[in-house]
């Protein structure tokens, strides 16, 4: 799969068939995340990669709607260092955005879904990963094959992104 392909063609999945993910398949997804670009180099990231079923349903309880979790094949944590400093937390944001892409777009060319929640619950998260103090864990993605295999070919929503003219401009706004 070429990249526009993938950018193009990739889709949110939050149903899956419930298979766990291939070790192989696992790795590739993580090894992804390793080689996303960061500030400096600094990959300030860890990735906890969870695919015990048992763990995943109770993953699931971390945020309002992070319930896809539970019927995944595996999820990874996207762990990154607490920061006092507004610009280092956006930073963090910003090579952490680029690592979860670099996954879901490799997990695609897998023929495998995905689909991100934001954790409420930190304290259930902590209990639940056992990321040291110090480290916070503001997301987790879900991977999975997916349950409507259609869903790998499924063509984009109507009006599901505002035209390139609305929000592109050149030289100035």
């Amino acid at each position: 799969m070429d990249a526009w392909n993938a950018i193009s063609g990739m889709r949110a999945v939050r149903s899956f068939d419930g298979r766990p993910l291939e070790p192989e398949h696992l790795e590739r997804i993580l090894g992804a995340g390793r080689r996303a670009p960061s500030s400096m180099n600094a990959q300030r990231w860890v990735f906890v990669a969870c695919t015990d079923r048992e763990h995943l349903r109770q993953l699931a309880q971390v945020g309002e709607y992070a319930d896809h979790i539970a019927g995944a094949g595996g999820a990874v944590a996207l762990i990154t260092p607490e920061v006092t400093e507004a610009w280092e937390r956006e930073s963090i944001a910003f090579d952490l955005g680029q690592a979860a892409q670099n996954m879901m777009l490799a997990a695609w060319d897998l023929g495998i879904g995905s689909v991100h929640a934001a954790v409420y619950d930190d304290g259930l998260t902590r209990d639940l990963l056992s990321y040291p103090e110090g480290w916070r864990c503001d997301y987790i993605l879900s991977f999975g094959y997916p349950a409507d295999p259609s869903d790998l070919t499924r063509p984009p929503a109507p009006g599901g992104r505002k035209p390139l003219g609305d929000i592109a401009h050149r030289e100035h706004w």
